[in-house]
């Protein structure tokens, strides 16, 4: 998704209440450390909170390093491992798993509808994703990292509903100048 967004659309409003694209591409990046990093007995060296533009390097280029680090950590815990370090504190390892999985999805898709392009949630990733959102975001929610859920008007696919209990508008659309 990051390698599809062109130049000029980094400054662009994104679904995150006061947020560009070029923000939410380093929330993600500054996320996805953290779950690498603690997976190696570290933290990220910034408050995630207070998010330095660390894309000086290009956004792709910065993502790929984070993300070639984060791969690197994940091969080192064994596939049968009760629980494994996460942002959160010890995790059995599906859900820390799917903590990151979670994190990626959904900021793929800001940027994918903050930049026009195609929805990337689909509904089978969106379903398996479910579990986790209901067991992670609420103890998320109570430092301020996801808005609150948005009521919905009737039955919802699993993406749709996904993104409205992690605060987004499932139709939201860029506004158009």
């Amino acid at each position: 998704m990051v390698a599809a967004v062109p130049e000029e659309d980094w400054g662009r409003p994104a679904p995150c209440s006061e947020w560009t694209v070029r923000r939410v591409l380093n929330r993600a990046r500054i996320d996805q450390q953290a779950y690498g990093l603690v997976l190696r007995a570290g933290r990220p060296g910034e408050d995630p909170f207070r998010l330095a533009d660390a894309l000086h390097g290009g956004p792709l280029a910065e993502l790929d390093k984070v993300l070639d680090a984060v791969a690197d950590a994940c091969a080192g815990p064994p596939a049968d491992a009760g629980s494994v370090p996460a942002p959160l504190g010890l995790l059995p390892l599906p859900p820390a798993a799917g903590a990151g999985a979670l994190d990626a999805a959904v900021h793929a898709w800001d940027i994918a509808v903050a930049t026009g392009r195609i929805r990337p949630l689909a509904p089978a990733p969106a379903a398996g994703l479910g579990p986790v959102a209901d067991q992670l975001v609420p103890r998320l929610r109570e430092y301020g990292v996801f808005a609150p859920a948005l009521a919905s008007d009737g039955p919802q696919g699993a993406a749709a509903s996904l993104l409205a209990f992690l605060g987004r508008g499932p139709e939201w659309a860029p506004p158009t100048a």
